[in-house]
């Protein structure tokens, strides 16, 4: 992986950072977080300017998001029913990933996107739900900046040993991602349920 890494972005530079984050966004097979760690690393060898790989990597993956929000809002469930096989979405994963929107689109979109699978899906079904164009690109915002920062300074701060950390954020931070976008749904099921028994009383 990192030889691949190496050569592409020797070859194509910071225009190769930029297609490669609009790649992931729309949900592709590609191993966006690893090559921004890894641009991360060149930038701690002094390879790379952070601020440039920053700046493209925030931009690349908000075209690439608002390219998927586009596909959704305008296209929709048919071009999911046929061709979702390639994003790795199925019915099942839509109808769930559309429920999750609607009750909270900013903590689906910040937090949800750190889970696999769950973050493929989030620019196609915040477009599909008919979030509004502001809200989703605020939100996508947010969530970038956190993802570029930290996948950039693994390899800023770790150096040589970057491949060891990738391996771990690779495993503990999509679980901890998942149990707080959990408990976030169980707390509010649970106010829900709060106010209507209330309201009952009432």
């Amino acid at each position: 992986m990192q030889d691949f890494l190496a050569n592409y972005l020797d070859t194509l530079g910071l225009g190769g950072l930029l297609g490669g984050l609009i790649i992931e966004a729309l949900g592709l097979p590609f191993p966006g977080g690893v090559m921004i760690m890894f641009s991360g690393f060149l930038v701690n060898q002094h390879q790379l300017n952070f601020y440039s790989v920053f700046l493209v990597a925030v931009l690349g993956f908000n075209i690439g998001a608002v390219l998927a929000f586009a596909i959704g809002r305008y296209v929709g469930d048919p071009v999911f029913d046929r061709y979702g096989k390639f994003l790795r979405i199925d019915r099942r994963k839509m109808e769930q990933a559309r429920d999750w929107m609607e009750k909270s689109a900013a903590v689906f979109i910040i937090i949800g996107r750190f889970v696999p699978m769950v973050s493929n899906l989030t620019p196609y079904m915040a477009g599909a739900s008919g979030l509004k164009w502001y809200h989703f690109l605020f939100y996508n915002f947010i969530f970038t900046i956190i993802w570029v920062s930290m996948n950039v300074s693994v390899g800023m701060l770790f150096g040589h040993n970057w491949p060891l950390i990738a391996g771990y954020f690779k495993n503990q931070v999509p679980l901890a991602a998942l149990a707080l976008l959990l408990l976030y749904l169980v707390v509010k099921y649970l106010v829900r349920q709060l106010h209507a028994l209330r309201s009952e009383k009432i």
